[in-house]
């Protein structure tokens, strides 16, 4: 049952990862292209079978809107409009003339919601990916020079570790953030979030290589590479550091989800991206200003991105991922 979990985990992610790749392609338009008179549109989904029953190719019946004041539309079951395949470099599409196909509906001014939600994905989990690997590269980096010295290095960075561990995250991220000028283009926004996010989660993955390091160091393979002359970069980097691999996989798995969860929350208070870079934050964040969701509930699709990666990641850190470092974590608890 755990390697089952752990496919559908790996399978999920493998998913999430293509499709956010592909999203250029994938998504039918550009994110900022707004239709006229489809704001708060509902979602067009496709059909195989017309009203009489008999097959067609995969067709969408187009919109037109009813009430303006109350965004109501009604679908034209008199047309049919044919979803183009392999055309202008997308995957599929409607012809211009006929009107757009909007999968997962239209926001207030009129946007593809399903192209939005493809390219927020490139910016969402590309800030949460890139701050993951400074986290754990930071943490490895301090956690074996921790480790493996000992002694007043030891000391000092496990109590600034200790130290940024007992602040609240999210605050602290906020405080970091509101610091800096809130006018930066999308790709200062993109590094300054991942090098915030990064510089708040490295401790984590710090005081576990520490304790890893600390407890491997004392190990004969370590020891007899020290009497054969190598140097302490040597072992570090070729010894110590790869008995590390299993915990930091596992420590990657835990904070790439927080920092998706991070970025939205950044973005979504103000202090993340901002109109009109399309994010899952951003689009939460004008999803709120709507006045009722019920109306428009597919506006939400962000946050059912965001719940499907965390899933999926978590399904990826299943217990059997945890028991590949399990002599490992007891040795640390030992340490720590």
């Amino acid at each position: 049952m755990i390697a089952g979990t752990m496919r559908a985990g790996i399978v999920a992610v493998s998913l999430i990862t293509i499709v956010a790749a592909a999203a250029p392609v994938i998504g039918p338009y550009e994110p900022s292209r707004q239709f006229a008179d489809l704001a708060f549109a509902p979602p067009m989904v496709p059909h195989v079978l017309d009203d009489e029953g008999r097959w067609q190719r995969p067709f969408v019946y187009p919109l037109h809107l009813v009430d303006r004041l109350e965004h109501k539309f009604a679908q034209d079951r008199s047309t049919r409009v044919a979803l183009q395949w392999f055309t202008s470099g997308r995957l599929v599409t409607t012809p211009d003339a006929a009107g757009p196909w909007l999968l997962f509906g239209a926001d207030p001014l009129g946007r593809d919601v399903f192209s939005r939600v493809l390219r927020g994905a490139r910016m969402s989990l590309g800030v949460a990916l890139v701050a993951t690997l400074l986290a754990l590269g930071l943490g490895a980096f301090a956690g074996a020079i921790a480790g493996f010295t000992g002694g007043a290095w030891d000391t000092g960075l496990m109590r600034v570790s200790d130290f940024v561990l007992v602040l609240p995250v999210i605050y602290v991220v906020l405080v970091l953030r509101a610091a800096m000028p809130l006018v930066l283009t999308t790709s200062q926004v993109f590094w300054t979030m991942a090098a915030v996010l990064g510089l708040a989660g490295w401790p984590f993955p710090a005081k576990g290589v520490r304790a890893v390091v600390a407890v491997e160091k004392r190990k004969e393979y370590a020891e007899a590479a020290h009497a054969l002359g190598a140097g302490w970069v040597r072992i570090l980097l070729r010894h110590l550091l790869p008995a590390s691999r299993s915990f930091l996989a596992v420590q990657g798995t835990l904070l790439l989800p927080s920092f998706i969860l991070a970025e939205a929350t950044l973005s979504y208070v103000g202090f993340g991206f901002a109109e009109p870079t399309p994010s899952w934050g951003v689009m939460l964040h004008e999803a709120a200003e709507v006045g009722t969701l019920a109306d428009a509930p597919w506006l939400l699709a962000p946050a059912a991105a965001i719940v499907a990666c965390v899933l999926s990641l978590h399904l990826l850190s299943a217990r059997s991922a945890t028991s590949r470092a399990g002599s490992q974590l007891t040795s640390i608890e030992s340490v720590i």
